[in-house]
């Protein structure tokens, strides 16, 4: 009982996190009315304060505009890279998994190559070839991140392949795209989303650690990665210029993995078995 109760918490609080951090983004427009990129000689270095919630950076910019505008750029990644690596790593566990064979070992040997490079240095290595910019970034995140849910789709397939309701279909006749979209798929997607949403996380993470060391989103367009460089500098006498988006990075990052994890949790046929 206990546990069913940390579990239902657990879940609420993340989606809650989840909910508002997206209504910010949003409704960005709407809460400040400020720009986020016009400089304002004026207003340089400023405290948080009554008429800037969050203070100025070393150009009068608004921190909490761009924080809000940063929210954007970090969300769309994390949604945009999670779609395409779902769709192809959903695509490709389900075709391992069921047709088997030379098929699913070229699939597996391919996943078990991209394993061997570290994701983060693998994205660095591509996008040092590439213009820096978020739909490269979005791209790159997608088409490096598929690996671990080919496997776990691989797995869910290889399993529901020789179920009796599987068996019956086809001897029912139906094609094996039906019986791979129609029936295997639906009874995938309780991992996939407990993946997927672990992975808004981990792309939000790539995102900012990009926009970090320069390679992501350019200025004068805000991310929370490269408002944490515009801090660096000025840690000292500036700290809010570090500290929000920071903070922003750390409640969104935690509030999709309490997410991920309490779905997990309740998703889990064994645990409600328990």
């Amino acid at each position: 009982m206990i546990t069913c109760i940390k579990r239902h918490f657990l879940f609420i609080l993340g989606a809650g996190i989840v909910l508002f951090m997206t209504s910010l983004a949003i409704f960005a427009p709407l809460l400040s009315p400020y720009s986020p990129t016009e400089p304002n000689v004026d207003m340089i270095l400023f405290p948080p304060s009554a008429e800037h919630l969050l203070g100025t950076d070393a150009i009068g910019r608004d921190i909490f505009t761009r924080l809000l505008y940063g929210a954007r750029v970090s969300l769309w990644v994390g949604f945009i890279a999670v779609g395409i690596s779902s769709l192809i790593g959903v695509t490709l566990g389900l075709i391992s998994g069921y047709f088997g064979g030379i098929i699913d070992e070229i699939i597996m040997r391919i996943v078990d190559i991209m394993l061997c490079f570290p994701s983060f240095f693998l994205i660095l290595a591509v996008i040092a070839f590439l213009e820096p910019s978020m739909m490269n970034i979005m791209i790159v995140i997608g088409l490096t991140s598929w690996t671990g849910l080919t496997r776990l789709v691989r797995a869910e397939t290889l399993s529901l392949r020789e179920r009796d309701f599987i068996l019956a279909t086809k001897l029912s006749g139906a094609s094996k795209a039906r019986i791979l979209f129609v029936h295997i798929l639906p009874n995938t997607l309780a991992p996939v989303l407990v993946s997927a949403t672990l992975g808004i996380a981990g792309a939000i993470l790539v995102e900012s650690s990009l926009s970090f060391l320069g390679l992501g989103v350019q200025p004068p367009y805000p991310s929370w990665g490269n408002m944490l460089l515009d801090g660096k500098d000025v840690l000292s006498n500036a700290p809010w210029l570090s500290l929000f988006p920071g903070l922003a990075i750390f409640i969104t990052v935690l509030g999709y993995n309490l997410l991920g994890e309490s779905l997990r949790d309740i998703l889990d046929p064994r645990l409600k078995e328990r």
